[in-house]
């Protein structure tokens, strides 16, 4: 066995004549387990919580959207269109027109976005699975509304004496003496709950309903939207679906489609992990003090090791070796604790947003193996430190 380990080990396990450092030593370890376990806890807690936030968009989200790389709108041909259905790995795709526009329902008023979906949409996305109340739209003349506008208006379902009024502006230029702008009548069948954002700003209709509104012929979409099989290539897709649409469509993936929510949710993410590990390298300041408590307890033991032939260089080992130990032990500790502790939360869900809402947690790998590491690096700096203090004169 290795002489510093073993030494090092056996400091572990002996404790010291002076009660005042067996207490700081045990504080000490508490630290470490407590910063570890609170550390691992908060990274799983705000990785639930992006994949909770990310679970809304990603309802009405496809696997890839084309979009005009300028402008609003495009046209898709049917030569594309029978082109687009050869793609290996492409379960199906479905066209949408998307407008902002004006609603008015008794003298009540909003804007928001009108989008006209095909019949694959649902097949492509799975937007039918927010409805919170009604149902799906099934008649060109329905339309589904997100659950913030319909309290704003004053919306119910099925109401064909007084439906739903969506103006949309006309587009060119008219004489002055005709209306500037299109209207549909539009009874509600549906409202969807998503999140409160998404809540007040989409109303679903059918595609030919909104092309009509939009003065707009049957090949001209605002956007398609694409599924893909589990197993599919997608870089290899993308370059196929480019190769049929041209280059003139941009393609996003889901990250890509929501790129400001992403970089919001890891930039809180990088943010605690710094505080954590900032209230961390505080708390390893006590590894620092317990250590060289410990030299100086050992001193005449330290002596006897030196007269014996033990270089300074191996001494400070030993002491290095044991905040190692130490710092290593509370932190496998503390991940353990966090584990289980996020464990039960996802089999139990005994801590609650609302009452019948757990907090969203994620056991990750990557979170363990990230704490393990923090604290072996902040163990090796501060053992470092400790064990620098071992010199000739100490021993002398």
């Amino acid at each position: 066995m290795n002489f510093p380990f073993y030494i090092a080990q056996r400091y572990i396990k002996s404790k010291s004549s002076q009660n005042a450092v067996n207490i700081i030593n045990f504080i000490t370890f508490l630290v470490i387990v407590i910063g570890s376990a609170a550390l691992f806890i908060v990274l799983s807690g705000f990785a639930g919580l992006k994949t909770f936030s990310l679970s809304f968009s990603n309802s009405i989200d496809p696997d890839l959207k084309a979009q005009t790389a300028s402008g609003k709108f495009f046209s898709i041909s049917a030569d594309q269109e029978r082109d687009l259905a050869k793609i290996n790995g492409l379960v199906s795709y479905a066209k949408e027109l998307e407008e902002r526009v004006y609603l008015t329902h008794h003298q009540k008023s909003s804007i928001a976005y009108i989008k006209g979906l095909d019949h694959n949409y649902n097949r492509v996305t799975g937007i039918d699975s927010t409805l919170y109340f009604g149902q799906w739209a099934t008649d060109q003349q329905q339309g589904v509304v997100g659950i913030g506008i319909a309290n704003l208006l004053g919306l119910t379902v099925n109401n064909y004496r007084s439906p739903l009024v969506v103006l949309a502006p006309k587009p060119g230029k008219g004489p002055l003496s005709t209306k500037p702008y299109n209207e549909i009548p539009l009874v509600v069948s549906g409202v969807y709950a998503i999140e409160e954002n998404l809540d007040k700003k989409y109303v679903f209709t059918d595609l030919s309903l909104v092309q009509a509104l939009l003065e707009k012929d049957s090949t001209q979409v605002s956007g398609l939207n694409f599924r893909l099989e589990p197993s599919a290539d997608v870089p290899q897709i993308r370059n196929e679906i480019t190769a049929v649409l041209g280059n003139e469509i941009v393609l996003r993936n889901r990250q890509e489609q929501n790129s400001a929510l992403y970089k919001m949710l890891n930039t809180e993410n990088v943010v605690t992990y710094l505080v954590f590990t900032l209230v961390l390298i505080i708390a390893l300041f006590n590894v620092v003090g317990a250590i060289i408590m410990m030299i100086l307890d050992k001193q005449q033991n330290s002596k006897t090791l030196f007269s014996l032939g033990t270089t300074v260089r191996e001494l400070r080992r030993i002491y290095f070796v044991q905040g190692i130990l130490v710092t290593g032990l509370g932190g496998l500790i503390g991940v353990v604790l966090g584990a289980l502790l996020i464990g039960s939360q996802l089999a139990f869900g005994w801590f609650k947003i609302t009452p019948s809402l757990a907090y969203p947690v994620e056991f990750n790998l990557m979170n363990v193996l990230l704490v393990f590491t923090t604290i072996l690096i902040l163990g090796f700096i501060a053992s470092m430190i400790a064990s620098s203090r071992v010199n000739k004169k100490l021993v002398a």
